[in-house]
């Protein structure tokens, strides 16, 4: 496989989990990598060998920034099959389209505190509305159990 082979197999698999710019950034670091490595002496085979398969780089790739918090775009995993005529295809065409929306960690705890407070307030409240009769009840169980008690001795 060549450099342009490398570099076009990964920026399609890129495309699939990451926005444009960062599928560009990381097209520009992998062909300036590629570029270093020869100018050192490198053979360009060995380098794309020690990189190895394109689409599970990309996989990595698009990994990481997932787990940094900065994927924005459609997440769908790439897995490219070549047919035996050596067509590529993308075998989760048939697959519906599914959104991810990936939320900052502040805005997750923001929501989060705001459902507390409000389970807080709906708890708290039906006991102020049921209070009344909470503490009639306990009163009433509290007077026959001293009648029990008096009754037994």
């Amino acid at each position: 496989m060549s450099k342009e082979e490398f570099i076009e197999k990964l920026q399609r698999a890129l495309a699939g989990g990451l926005n444009s710019s960062q599928v560009a950034d990381n097209i520009r670091y992998y062909r300036e990598y590629i570029d270093s490595e020869v100018r050192k002496g490198r053979r360009e085979e060995e380098v794309l060998a020690q990189l190895g398969e394109p689409r599970l780089l990309a996989k990595s790739i698009i990994e990481a920034n997932k787990h940094a918090g900065t994927s924005y775009g459609s997440n769908r995993e790439y897995d490219e099959e070549v047919t035996a005529g050596g067509q590529h295809w993308d075998s989760t065409e048939d697959q519906p389209n599914i959104k991810r929306v990936m939320l900052p960690g502040w805005l997750v705890m923001l929501i989060a505190t705001v459902i507390v407070i409000v389970v807080i307030g709906l708890v708290t409240s039906l006991l102020y509305l049921f209070a009344p009769v909470i503490i009639v009840v306990l009163i009433i169980v509290l007077i026959v159990k001293v009648f029990q008690s008096n009754s037994r001795r």
